[in-house]
């Protein structure tokens, strides 16, 4: 279902500095509409995890962390989705509002997003896709089902009152310690994660520089699993990775690019920012680290 307002969106233009160097800049778009979506299955179960990311590994920020809540949502024959809730929220707001309220909301900042990235699995058997919105373009992926050779432990901790094991794996660069419970018997998790017997509630890399945790289960639900029905750049790991780092050294200059529109940019006394769009170099890496390869 479409719903499409006529009144202008709101930019927001961002960037974080430390010691005089640009660390990170956000270009914050808040859209008047929600694209039509498809409905492909209708989900048994959800879980939401807290993810978080960092967004300087130099430790330069103060506030050096994201965050967003995630919902994997469980259909059937192995398919799920896992997607930002907070999106999700943002998508069913602008579909009850008028446009008055849409207007007022995203002035108070109602209309903030989440993560982009979204991941179904066995979409369809076999196979993953990766969706993910890129400034104002839609990028799509497919790839076989990544294969993780666990190493399982005999450890046990607890996560939300679950017994859980603790495994280990290397993937694309980053080693991921998890922990999940056979009492939830689903070979599924959080991201790209999957494979072991049980549900993953927790996992994290190396350095905690990316992490996600299982904070809320619901184990009767029927939210239907859908895409958005968007024209999609379809392309592969790399050319999407490649679009993604190009968009975040210089969010400004892609988006004149690709949209054809200037946005102009100043420094705090209001005069032209004349380095706004000079490439920067980014003080993290992504959740796959090989894209580079």
């Amino acid at each position: 279902m479409k719903k499409t307002f006529l009144i202008v969106a709101v930019m927001a233009v961002t960037a974080s500095i430390v010691s005089g160097k640009v660390l990170r800049r956000q270009l914050c778009i808040y859209e008047s509409s929600v694209p039509e979506t498809e409905t492909i299955a209708l989900e048994t179960m959800e879980f939401v995890y807290d993810y978080r990311c960092c967004v300087d590994t130099t430790g330069s920020l103060a506030d050096n962390y994201s965050s967003d809540n995630m919902l994997l949502q469980i259909g059937p024959d192995g398919l799920s989705k896992f997607s930002s809730y907070k999106n999700l929220c943002v998508d069913s707001l602008l579909m009850s509002s008028t446009p008055e309220q849409i207007a007022d909301a995203a002035i108070e900042g109602k209309l903030s997003t989440g993560e982009f990235m979204t991941v179904y699995k066995n979409y369809p058997a076999g196979r993953l896709v990766h969706t993910e919105k890129i400034c104002q373009d839609w990028f799509r992926y497919d790839e076989a089902m990544p294969s993780l050779d666990w190493q399982l432990t005999d450890s046990v901790t607890t996560v939300l009152g679950y017994e859980c094991r603790i495994a280990r794996c290397k993937f694309r660069g980053r080693e991921w310690t998890v922990f999940y419970t056979e009492d939830i018997p689903l070979m599924d998790g959080p991201w790209k994660l999957h494979g072991l017997p049980g549900l993953i509630m927790k996992a994290s890399d190396e350095n905690g520089h990316y992490t996600f945790e299982c904070i809320g289960i619901k184990s009767k639900a029927d939210r239907p699993v859908t895409i958005y029905k968007v024209p999609f750049n379809n392309t592969d790991r790399k050319g999407y990775y490649d679009a993604k780092h190009r968009y975040e050294i210089n969010p400004y200059a892609y988006y004149e690019v690709t949209t054809g529109r200037h946005i102009p940019v100043t420094d705090a006394a209001g005069n032209p920012s004349l380095d706004a769009y000079d490439p920067i170099e980014l003080p993290f890496d992504y959740l796959e680290k090989d894209w580079k390869k």
